[in-house]
């Protein structure tokens, strides 16, 4: 009986250890990840620090970046994709930029972001030849890597929705492009996407920073592709 007692007190004091120990690890790594979060969104926002713009007074630069996200089953944009798709129309209306680089998924051939873009933007009269395509951004650092590796993209105009916007202009300056952002805030009208898109970006500005710091490289890259220069030169 006694040696029963014995050995119940040293098994719970043994779980009395394991569980103090793991709640301290548990403490540790919380403090850690939140450190963490909170290190990558100052850094990774702080890169676009004074490059955000209202639309009317942003300078003016060769390319819009046109971030692309969701399309219907029938090719048509999302609200979000077309709020920024408008924002893009507008700049290149009023000559602030001269050609539109539309970014997105088109990983098969059943879903096509940029070529939706490109659709939206040529029905509403912008001529094809400016618009061009890059069929492989995939996330918003494969779009900013490869506007600078693939398209030769030196300075820019980056459009999306404004809670995404610092993260984007910041990924593609410290990518080498001289970029500037403007936010698009009409889709909040879309209360609920637009609070879940923007929680999201704390874990997207970890992602980013991680990318950054290992230098990888873009899902695709391939060969330089002139679209952008020849859009450029063209009138």
């Amino acid at each position: 009986m006694r040696g029963r007692m014995v050995a119940a007190g040293w098994w719970c004091g043994k779980h009395r250890r394991f569980v103090r120990r793991a709640l301290v690890v548990a403490v540790v790594g919380a403090v850690l990840l939140g450190g963490g979060t909170v290190a990558s969104v100052v850094w990774i926002r702080g890169g676009a620090d004074g490059h955000i713009y209202d639309e009317a007074v942003v300078p003016d630069a060769p390319v819009v970046l046109v971030l692309g996200t969701k399309v219907d089953a029938h090719g048509r944009p999302s609200p979000f994709l077309t709020a920024r798709l408008e924002i893009a129309q507008r700049l290149f209306e009023a000559g602030k930029v001269r050609a539109i680089l539309v970014s997105g998924d088109n990983m098969n051939a059943d879903y096509n972001e940029p070529g939706a873009m490109r659709r939206w933007l040529v029905d509403r009269g912008v001529p094809a030849r400016k618009v061009v395509l890059d069929r492989a951004g995939y996330d918003t650092y494969d779009s900013c890597a490869r506007a600078k590796r693939i398209f030769g993209v030196e300075r820019a105009t980056v459009v999306t929705q404004s809670f995404h916007l610092p993260r984007a202009v910041a990924l593609c300056r410290r990518l080498g492009i001289d970029a500037n952002g403007v936010g698009d805030e009409t889709a909040r009208r879309n209360a609920q996407r637009w609070r879940v898109s923007s929680a999201r970006e704390y874990g997207a500005c970890v992602k980013a920073a991680l990318d950054l710091l290992s230098g990888r490289d873009p899902v695709r890259l391939g060969p330089r592709e002139t679209g952008v220069d020849d859009a450029l030169r063209d009138g």
